[in-house]
């Protein structure tokens, strides 16, 4: 009869290794695919939430599995992060877009989704970079190679970070199935 009774396993430490049910599972790749819906939409800080839901899954299962796949999937996150800043802003200023029309864009797109969710935050990064230099500039032609760069660099931003989500995801997709 060897369901009648087990004796809990315990980790080399001696402490009690929790084991994650399928409903935990289910949650946390649910938080995970918000997370990444959340970085192509921005709405939620998705990789945040992708590394939050890898975190609160590591702590449950404490396992060392559990914990070397959280620490590759911070791997994954944190260079993503340093990334999508440092790549997409060498390329802006090598076409010579100005940060403050990178400000602005910010700006004018968080007014824009809270006047016209979602895709007010498109039009009003558009609006606002292309209007900080124009009004820079003073040229209507450079003013929209600028913000056609400046929309380029926003989405190489979204790709790097989406990137090491799901590398996130797939480090903890395979933490899952190593798990014993």
């Amino acid at each position: 009869d060897r369901g009648a009774h087990q004796e809990p396993r315990l980790h080399a430490v001696g402490s009690r290794i929790q084991t994650v049910s399928t409903l935990g599972i289910v949650l946390v790749a649910l938080a995970l695919a918000v997370g990444i819906v959340g970085i192509v939409v921005p709405i939620l800080p998705g990789g945040l939430l992708v590394i939050a839901a890898i975190a609160v899954w590591a702590i449950v299962a404490h396992t060392t599995v559990s914990w070397i796949t959280l620490g590759v999937a911070l791997v994954f996150f944190v260079a993503a992060e340093v990334i999508k800043y440092l790549w997409p802003v060498r390329r802006m200023r090598a076409a010579d877009v100005a940060p403050w029309s990178l400000v602005a864009g910010a700006v004018l797109g968080v007014v824009g989704f809270f006047v016209l969710p979602v895709l007010g935050l498109v039009i009003g990064v558009v609006a606002g970079v292309y209007l900080a230099e124009l009004g820079s500039r003073r040229d209507y032609r450079r003013a929209g190679t600028s913000t056609v760069h400046a929309l380029k660099g926003v989405a190489l931003s979204v790709g790097i970070e989406l990137t090491g989500a799901l590398l996130a995801t797939f480090a903890w997709v395979a933490g899952v199935f190593a798990t014993p």
